[in-house]
């Protein structure tokens, strides 16, 4: 008979909310209780069309977990970060360039950055059927946990999040929840991610920027929030900060979600950067869920969008040589922190061709 008692976590104290006075976005609150009915949910798809096409990012609210159990997350995603041995840990490391599958661990200086500074942030990834592949021992009695959690972002957040954007683009509601099928060959999965404080001297090398500007190669990110302000977006004003509130998530889109919409909802570009001075010193430590479409879908636009019918659509490839969502996650994933990046002509634009697209990187 299983036990009934809940084991305890370690205890993961982050740091206090920063009081430096930043420019901060000015990103939409989504209140996804609302989607429980037909009325909330139209209500919501113009909402989200409207953070959509301005800042490519938006909070959302009432998720369906506590405050209780966000803070118990947290708990559990710095386990494999302080809790494993390095000896096991290497044990459970993966090779993205090779697999172009991000699964286990990433190390610290694992990509290079920029002027020969690599990063200094660790991964643990964990695909969406957590029970499928084996953990570090010191993860596995919270397995039911992280199984629940991955669960529950797909099922109870992402599911719901797709039948807003269907909404929005008046296509029917299940249209994006059957290409995000779970059980469909597919690659969505849970990341928790710690950065660590780095030199004065690499610092000065990167210019403080941690992880160069970029667009998520998936469809739909979800990132909850915590406390150490580090994650800009770039708008019409500039780069501005992200604000954290307390128990909320950040929504955002990716590549394929712009390929699928012919570029009306397009992949905001964001960056990670030195955090303010009162929070130097600490952690931060992430809880992702990158969803991807299945790994079968062509990435060419939905022309049976009336919306798209009508604004028109604009192809980053002609549809006969569009990648399937297996192949642009392969090549992403692989290139990532490993190729060559070439000046653009754009100013602060570092390029890189794959699959015969132009792919920017924002430094």
């Amino acid at each position: 008979m299983p036990s009934l008692t809940i084991p305890q976590t370690p205890r993961y104290v982050p740091a206090p909310p920063t009081k430096e006075n930043l420019q901060y976005a000015d990103l939409t609150i989504i209140d996804l209780s609302k989607a429980a009915t037909t009325e909330g949910r139209a209500e919501l798809a113009v909402e989200l069309r409207e953070a959509l096409t301005t800042h490519g990012f938006c909070y959302i609210i009432n998720h369906g977990y506590t405050q209780a159990q966000n803070e118990r997350m947290f708990d559990i995603a710095d386990i494999p970060m302080s809790n494993v041995p390095e000896e096991e840990k290497r044990a459970y490391t993966g090779d993205s360039k090779k697999t172009g599958i991000f699964q286990g661990y990433k190390p610290r200086q694992y990509w290079h950055i920029d002027a020969g500074v690599r990063d200094q942030h660790e991964h643990y990834n964990c695909n969406r059927h957590v029970h499928s592949l084996m953990h570090p021992q010191a993860l596995r009695p919270f397995l039911p946990d992280i199984d629940a959690f991955v669960r529950h972002n797909h099922h109870n957040i992402l599911y719901k999040i797709c039948r807003l954007m269907a909404l929005s683009l008046e296509l029917p509601e299940d249209t994006f929840v059957k290409l995000h099928d779970f059980d469909a060959p597919g690659v969505s999965y849970l990341r928790f991610m710690k950065y660590f404080p780095r030199s004065e001297e690499e610092e000065v090398q990167t210019k403080n920027v941690w992880m160069k500007g970029h667009t998520d190669f998936g469809s739909i990110t979800l990132l909850w929030s915590q406390p150490v302000a580090a994650l800009q977006i770039q708008t019409k004003e500039g780069w501005r900060w992200v604000k954290h509130i307390e128990n909320a998530l950040l929504m955002n889109i990716g590549d394929s979600m712009e390929f699928l919409t012919g570029g009306f909802y397009k992949g905001t570009i964001h960056r990670v950067v030195q955090p303010p001075i009162d929070q130097r010193g600490y952690t931060r430590l992430s809880m992702i869920y990158f969803s991807f479409l299945n790994d079968d879908v062509k990435l060419v636009p939905l022309m049976e969008s009336p919306v798209l019918q009508r604004v028109g659509v604009n192809r980053r490839c002609e549809d006969d040589v569009a990648p399937t969502m297996k192949a642009w996650r392969v090549a992403r994933i692989s290139a990532y922190g490993a190729s060559d990046l070439q000046k653009s002509k754009e100013p602060g634009i570092e390029e890189e061709v794959l699959n015969g697209i132009v792919v920017k990187h924002y430094n």
